[in-house]
């Protein structure tokens, strides 16, 4: 069979000359699609089974594990340093490809609130570069301490809590946030347009909740930390979406839950193991993500509401910055701009 893929039934199939490089990339890209999608529920399916089959002792340490281990998320993390250089990330990194840019060295004397932009469906670039090995970062930024934040919800489940603790993941809390940013060289990294953004993400979209976020602004200067703003062209090129058209049933389903949970599960597609037109694996595509120029701020315990807008504007004013430097780059048009909601 020859190496370009065939169509039959109107699927295009994966031909079977493929690499065998590129399907250890699709395992190890699978195996994180797994844990992140599937994870949570697999830990409560095996709470059942445990249940179920009366291994009550094995469910009383499940409980108890976690109810003492409950300050870990906010207290640093667990991370270990084999883990995150584990091989199976660097397949990760290399299934799209994945890279990692930096604008200038950060002095590991500072503290940094980093601002990842944008979420896309599932913060795959912010995982795979800053919680692990994948892309490098340690040697991109020596003596820099990186911690993806997430929501708390996640640290409940047994085993998946521990598995991105490992990478060094911690709550996105305040406490968390204000532990973090204490210590000189560590790097908290905030998703700031949330998982409502996913909502925006669609391939060749730059659109960004951010005029309204500012809390995060708001901790960075309590802590005295610089903010990070950090891009990430191709995250939200890797799902496309089912059109969601004002007045469709999809609509309306997104708008009561983004009402009453907060935010709306968006109804996206990739490509699967054994074809290139439907599944839930991302799209191969180039994802290069630019860490940009630290923004000093002045260290207030109690800021004014002006300064806290002050600082965003910088915070704004730095992304765009960054955007327009690097987009000719990564085959973005010149007439692309961002667009901040």
């Amino acid at each position: 069979m020859s190496s370009k893929s065939k169509s039959l039934l109107g699927i295009q199939w994966v031909p079977f000359s493929i690499p065998f490089h590129r399907r250890v990339e699709t395992v190890a890209m699978f195996h994180f699609w797994y844990v992140f999608l599937l994870g949570a529920i697999t830990s409560m399916v095996l709470i059942w089974y445990v249940f179920v089959k009366g291994y009550y002792v094995v469910l009383l340490f499940f409980v108890v594990y976690v109810y003492l281990d409950r300050k870990t998320p906010e207290q640093g993390g667990r991370r270990f340093q084999p883990f995150r250089e584990w091989s199976a990330f660097k397949y990760c990194a290399e299934y799209f490809p994945m890279k990692l840019h930096k604008t200038v060295d950060l002095d590991p004397s500072m503290s940094y609130l980093g601002g990842f932009h944008p979420h896309g469906i599932m913060a795959t670039g912010v995982f795979v570069q800053f919680g692990t090995e994948g892309t490098g970062f340690s040697r991109l930024f020596p003596e820099i301490i990186p911690h993806v934040l997430t929501l708390g919800g996640w640290f409940n489940f047994p085993l998946v809590r521990d598995y991105i603790m490992m990478a060094g993941v911690c709550s996105v809390s305040r406490a968390s946030i204000d532990y973090i940013l204490s210590q000189p060289g560590h790097m908290a990294l905030v998703v700031v347009g949330g998982a409502k953004e996913s909502l925006l993400a669609r391939p060749g979209s730059h659109k960004l909740y951010l005029l309204k976020r500012k809390g995060f602004i708001k901790r960075a200067i309590t802590a005295g930390a610089c903010l990070l703003p950090i891009y990430s062209f191709g995250e939200t090129d890797m799902y496309k979406q089912v059109d969601n058209p004002d007045g469709s049933w999809l609509k309306a389903f997104q708008d009561v839950a983004t009402k009453y949970i907060g935010f709306a599960p968006p109804l996206f597609y990739g490509r699967g193991f054994f074809n290139y037109n439907f599944g839930l694996l991302p799209n191969r595509v180039p994802v290069n993500t630019v860490v940009g120029r630290p923004i000093p701020v002045i260290k207030n315990a109690n800021p004014t509401q002006d300064y806290i807008d002050s600082v965003h504007k910088k915070y704004v004013d730095g992304l765009l910055s960054l955007f327009e430097e690097n987009k000719s780059k990564f085959g973005i048009d010149e007439s692309v701009h961002l667009t901040l909601l």
